[in-house]
């Protein structure tokens, strides 16, 4: 039985600017080079990193590169703390940054709130990348939370700065301050999300609803990926996520379905086309 599926990729979906950035930037060195050390996967999607790596990028992590001395370190879009440019320094590391603008402007403020005597509260994922990099400029005093729920055993002063990881959504961002002030607290939020990630939440709504299945693709790891997900599954419940084409489930579909592809900030454009072919050939 022919399915007949017609299928669509989203065209406002695939990397953001600063994820084409680093991997142009890994590119054109391992396009001399026989290999290139990055510290933290360059992106949260397996298969791009795997490509990448087949190429000679070789993924470190913090305790691997404190071994390392006189090697090239690429430096992701996320970001790092200033920790990492001293062991550079030390260990005679020749840094390739390929931090994202957005990152780095934010961390600038940040440290500037900080070196202001400002308690900071950052609103992200514990433990991802970018938000260690934030924490790094407050020499890790900066309180980091996920949830306002995690806040209600916090003793927090009377007067905060809120900032926020770059690819949160802008929605639980302001009811977050909204929350904060209901509860009586003087709070300085900055809105620090990037308008590339958070225009694709807008973008999404809107082509979500043209489709009669939603496939979206995205790394387990990527924060952005959640985010963009849960809103198709809000505005289209017949969604599913995917992380390549091998997790393509028939019993999904209908004969003559008409199926939009979109992904994260992460994933690369030749993956979707990847799931489009799979998908054309049921």
């Amino acid at each position: 039985m022919k399915y007949d599926l017609a299928v669509t990729i989203d065209k406002a979906s695939g990397f953001c600017f600063g994820v084409v950035y680093a991997i142009e930037m890994a590119e054109d060195i391992l396009a001399e080079e026989d290999y290139l050390y990055c510290l933290g996967d360059i992106v949260h999607n397996d298969e791009e990193v795997r490509r990448l790596t087949d190429k000679g990028l070789r993924i470190i992590d913090h305790e691997q590169l404190a071994l390392l001395h006189n090697e090239k370190v690429l430096i992701r879009a996320h970001g790092e703390a200033p920790s990492t440019y001293q062991l550079a320094l030390e260990n005679q590391l020749i840094l390739i940054d390929a931090s994202c603008p957005v990152v780095l402007k934010l961390q600038n403020r940040i440290k500037n709130s900080y070196d202001d005597r400002e308690q900071i509260l950052i609103f992200g994922k514990h433990g991802h990348a970018e938000v260690i990099g934030l924490q790094g400029q407050t020499d890790g005093n900066a309180i980091v939370f996920q949830d306002l729920a995690e806040l209600d055993h916090v003793d927090l002063p009377a007067k905060f700065t809120l900032y926020s990881q770059t690819t949160k959504s802008t929605e639980k961002f302001y009811h977050i301050k909204e929350q904060l002030l209901s509860r009586g607290y003087e709070v300085k939020a900055n809105d620090t999300i990037c308008r590339q990630v958070s225009n694709r939440y807008e973008d999404l709504e809107k082509f979500v609803l043209n489709y009669d299945r939603i496939i979206f693709v995205s790394g387990k790891k990527s924060s952005n990926g959640k985010v963009l997900y849960d809103v198709c599954k809000k505005y289209n419940d017949s969604s599913y996520f995917i992380s390549s084409s091998d997790e393509l489930d028939l019993s999904w579909f209908n004969p003559n379905d008409k199926i939009g592809i979109c992904g994260a900030t992460s994933t690369p454009m030749w993956l979707m086309e990847q799931v489009k072919a799979e998908l054309e050939s049921f």
